[in-house]
């Protein structure tokens, strides 16, 4: 069929299709509604996946991050003795093991971090972060004002601190807090710099769930070693308990991803003699990226084929349309039949109304599909609070508009195969 005589015929079909306004109308809404719960429901997948992939990727795909965990056993004494010391987690001694046994290590960050009270102009809950200037090329953190920490702090031990943003309004408000003086732990630190908040995948604290806290303040790790101390001192009433732990976290860079796969269990054979009370946790990013993503596309097979049965139903509309069609142009048919019509120009002229039909429904369930989903999400942000995230896919867009097309031509194949199969006398004696 070559491209005029398509037209002529998509333009019958049209024709044909008015006739009868509102049974069109009301069987293209099965498409409609198929193609825009595939999209909108592809969408809502990939932006959960989405959010999930990034939280994981800004751990780094080529990073193993080793976390101090206070022991099971430790965490039940606490509560039976009145004074109880527990000294766990991470040590230097485990980081600089680790540079030598394990191949192909790029760089090691180490990090201490400690909830305290920061002090002037005002009091707030924070998380005291010890880290080497190392910090900030490895998590691409963006500086608002002023500069991070230097080698210069790191090897003078200088009381130089950096807010992250929140605190930073916390404590100042609008007015710029560089070359203010803050007190932790009775320690003065001077403001150097202000940076964007990070996620807080780097930042729990050791032995399990971070503290409420109202941002973060960052010191050199020597300094916070010197003058913050490894113990934190927890006193109640006729008790203390002391915990020590050394390192909070160790975040191990290597040069290639099958370097990562290769150095997990060299990381953990070689401190299993150093932790028998398994007080540190081995994180592999890239095999939790995997697997989300092995996830992804199985709950996206299951949300598409979902809200492909729409689709069916819608399809199964388009051939009732279709049938009831054949049964009320039964002589039409066989007039044309009997003026020299062949089978294959009816069966095209019944699919070419039937293409037109799962189209039209596909193109506007496209256009209602890639606005639902972003209506969806301002929606229950106006709601909650909570922004939630969509992410439509030109693939998807593609595959739903895909599918309707193929399922209306699909379900239109029967009712033109049965109208070129009428009898031509048959057809001209109904009436």
């Amino acid at each position: 069929m070559n491209l005029p005589m398509l037209l002529r015929g998509a333009r019958a079909g049209v024709a044909s299709l008015l006739l009868h306004k509102t049974r069109s109308l009301l069987t293209m809404l099965g498409i409609i509604f198929g193609v825009c719960s595939v999209i909108a429901m592809l969408a809502i997948g990939e932006g959960a996946s989405f959010e999930a992939q990034e939280r994981i990727r800004q751990k780094g795909a080529r990073n193993i991050i080793l976390r101090s965990k206070k022991p099971a056993g430790d965490a039940t004494a606490g509560g039976a003795k009145r004074s109880y010391i527990a000294d766990y987690g991470l040590k230097y001694a485990d980081m600089e093991r680790i540079r030598r046994s394990v191949p192909g290590i790029v760089r090691i960050l180490p990090q201490r971090i400690e909830p305290k009270r920061v002090r002037f102009p005002k009091h707030a809950e924070c998380e005291v972060v010890g880290t080497p200037p190392l910090y900030r090329e490895m998590t691409s953190t963006e500086m608002v004002e002023g500069r991070f920490l230097t080698d210069w702090d790191e090897r003078e031990q200088k009381n130089v601190c950096v807010l992250t943003e929140d605190l930073a309004r916390t404590l100042y408000g609008h007015v710029s807090p560089l070359g203010e003086e803050i007190r932790v732990a009775n320690r003065a630190f001077t403001v150097v710099g202000v940076m964007r908040e990070l996620s807080r995948v780097y930042h729990t604290a050791a032995g399990g769930g971070a503290p409420a806290s109202e941002g973060r303040v960052f010191v050199s790790l020597h300094t916070f070693r010197t003058h913050l101390g490894e113990q934190n001192v927890r006193r109640s009433a006729g008790s203390f308990q002391v915990e020590r732990v050394q390192l909070s976290f160790l975040t191990i860079e290597f040069a290639s991803e099958n370097d990562v796969a290769r150095a997990a269990p060299l990381i953990r054979h070689a401190l299993a003699d150093l932790h028998k009370k398994q007080d540190f946790v081995v994180e592999v990013p890239l095999d939790e990226l995997r697997a989300l993503e092995a996830t992804k596309r199985l709950f996206s097979f299951v949300l598409g084929s979902i809200a492909a049965i729409s689709l069916l139903v819608g399809g199964i509309g388009i051939m009732n349309l279709m049938l009831a069609t054949v049964t009320e142009r039964t002589r039409e048919i066989g007039v044309r039949r009997a003026l020299g019509a062949k089978k294959r120009q009816i069966v095209e002229q019944f699919l070419m109304e039937t293409g037109v039909l799962s189209v039209a429904g596909g193109l506007i369930g496209v256009v209602v599909g890639v606005f639902f989903p972003y209506f969806l999400s301002w929606a229950i942000h106006a709601i909650s609070g909570h922004a939630y995230r969509v992410v439509v896919t030109p693939w998807s867009v593609l595959l739903a508009l895909g599918i309707s097309v193929a399922t209306g031509i699909a379900f239109g194949v029967y009712p033109a195969r049965r109208a070129a199969n009428l009898d031509p006398i048959e057809a001209l004696r109904y009436s």
